[in-house]
């Protein structure tokens, strides 16, 4: 008897399975050597495209091979959502800033996660959100407080 693959069912099926696992979940073990994977974060300005499978494709062989041979890696997923890009990208459509950007980004990361990438979910961030830029912000203020105090400046 053939059977027939059926994206739908399988990969919704397995996905459902993963998620409930806990799969992609990064924990602190101090028995297995670590891997920092970090593809580019998509800027949220409406849906995935080619470009983006095929990055986040590369991205996922790696994270999963590494898997494998027993590291413990860290793949997080955030979003490019600061600025003015987003801003001109919502006055284009007529809505306000934050929420055409954050609708954008529940959008894009149910595509993401119907791809079945293995990202630890949990570590996700929007570079839009005060909690992110906050500690950004403050970091590069103390380092021009510290470059104003080593060169005596006003």
């Amino acid at each position: 008897m053939e059977q027939r693959y059926t994206p739908t069912v399988i990969e919704q099926k397995w996905q459902k399975i993963w998620e409930a696992q806990r799969l992609f979940k990064v924990t602190e073990d101090s028995k297995k050597r670590k891997y920092y994977l970090l593809e580019m974060f998509p800027y949220p300005s409406g849906r995935i495209h080619m470009g983006h499978v095929r990055n986040y494709s590369i991205g996922d062989v790696l994270a999963r091979y590494k898997r494998m041979k027993g590291f413990n890696v860290l793949h997080p997923m955030g979003w490019d959502a600061f600025g003015m890009p987003a801003e001109n990208a919502a006055i284009e459509h007529g809505a306000h800033p934050a929420k055409w950007t954050y609708d954008n980004i529940e959008y894009m990361k149910r595509q993401l996660k119907r791809m079945g990438f293995s990202y630890d979910w949990d570590r996700e961030f929007a570079t839009c959100d005060v909690s992110y830029y906050r500690w950004e912000q403050l970091f590069f203020v103390r380092m021009y407080e510290k470059a104003r105090y080593k060169k005596n400046l006003p």
